[in-house]
């Protein structure tokens, strides 16, 4: 079996527009979580969110953004930056083994709501013509691939929160078994529209904003924890065949070394021990280690009474008493749930952690909850650290877990 190479990343996010901004942000706590700024807040009952800062005029010219949902943007713009960070050439030939794999939750959310505006509220007999073509959910990897040039695979997944994470290993899969020598994945989600936030606000699990500090509404493995803060943005890697990456003398961030994914069968969205237990040993078994091996947890961790709880106790189900001595975070802490994108996000946390020999923390964490009795890494990031390997947790509902596992190169 082939290894894979982390070579090349992108980011476009709630705390910071390339991976060393969104990675220092994380290290100091600083949450990019703030009170909604679109027209349409003050209807909101649920008024904060982690929106990402960016201007599409800086990246695209009028007539491409006719075609760009923000989805889109956003996952072209970090695809470019993980491109160029890799620094590959490829020749026409090897772009034939190249391909792009890509997750979101909800596509072109943005593009699909501003047409039932039209229709329902303006009465509007006709819409946008490219409608379809902004909405649809493989219109993020369709656009990538045709900027790269790529011939191969070109892959969507949509799987909750587990799409970019699922859409990171079924590329690493890829590459392993010789279906593809470079591969591009990641996800990204802007689904921070009116219609998309009421339904969220309807299922009652969002987090209100924090009296004292909005950037603080998001308290993941805390006694008071009471819900998510939804995000939005794009993280993209550039994976390659490790052999080849050094060759050419790549700068490798880490080596992608195990991943499994596995469906729950149990509630569409309670999440279940044993369901995430089964799959953090897969994927552990995947990679050829033990739990003794990891250094690191970047936790699923959406600040839910129920899902921070589960996720501990899978965690010690499989880790035993080696549990209460590996560092465990929730980034989603500060840059949110960002749905699709979130599992790429968290990834890039985890690279960055074993690259860097650092731990980014739980942000808003003063109390922990007494049954979620982990080591979190409470506020503040450590530095001076052994970072060999790292672990990122993804779990959605509908129950599909996946699970991704890095290690210093």
């Amino acid at each position: 079996m082939r290894r894979v190479a982390i070579t090349g990343a992108g980011a476009v996010s709630p705390v910071g527009n390339s991976p060393s901004e969104f990675f220092s942000n994380l290290m100091e706590g600083r949450s990019g979580v703030r009170r909604n700024t679109s027209a349409f807040s003050e209807s909101l009952f649920v008024r904060i969110a982690a929106e990402s800062d960016f201007n599409p005029l800086d990246h695209f010219s009028k007539k491409e953004l006719g075609l760009l949902d923000r989805v889109s943007q956003m996952a072209v713009i970090a695809s470019r930056q993980a491109w160029k960070d890799a620094g590959v050439t490829l020749s026409e030939e090897e772009k034939l083994k190249s391909g792009v794999s890509v997750g979101t939750a909800m596509g072109g959310a943005g593009s699909l709501e501003s047409t039932y505006v039209q229709l329902y509220r303006e009465n509007a007999s006709k819409v946008k013509p490219l409608t379809v073509l902004m909405a649809m959910s493989n219109a993020p990897a369709s656009h990538i691939s045709m900027e790269l040039g790529f011939k191969g695979a070109c892959l969507s997944y949509t799987i909750a929160c587990s799409s970019s994470s699922v859409a990171i290993g079924e590329a690493y899969r890829l590459i392993k078994h010789g279906g593809a020598d470079v591969m591009v994945a990641g996800g990204a989600e802007a689904l921070l529209t009116y219609g998309v936030i009421k339904a969220w606000e309807s299922l009652g699990i969002l987090a209100p904003e924090d009296r004292d500090d909005p950037s603080a509404s998001c308290k993941p493995f805390s006694r008071n924890r009471n819900g998510l803060v939804l995000g939005e943005g794009a993280v993209m890697f550039v994976l390659e065949e490790l052999e080849s990456a050094k060759r050419r003398g790549a700068r490798i961030y880490a080596e992608l070394s195990g991943y499994a994914t596995t469906a729950d069968t149990f509630h569409i969205t309670k999440p279940s021990v044993d369901g995430q237990a089964r799959t953090i040993s897969l994927a552990l078994e995947d990679a050829s280690m033990v739990p003794e091996d990891i250094d690191y947890i970047n936790a699923h961790g959406t600040a839910t009474e129920l899902n921070d709880l589960v996720e501990t106790q899978a965690i010690k189900k499989v880790f035993g008493d080696f549990a209460f001595r590996v560092p465990v975070s929730s980034t989603k802490s500060m840059h949110g749930h960002m749905m699709g994108a979130t599992g790429a996000a968290e990834l890039l946390a985890a690279v960055l952690a074993v690259h860097n020999q650092a731990l980014p923390p739980t942000a808003n964490l003063v109390e922990k909850d007494p049954a979620c009795d982990l080591d979190y890494v409470p506020l503040k990031g450590r530095t001076g650290v052994r970072v060999r390997s790292a672990m990122s947790n993804s779990f959605a509902f509908g129950g599909t877990n996946a699970i991704l596992i890095v290690r210093g190169a």
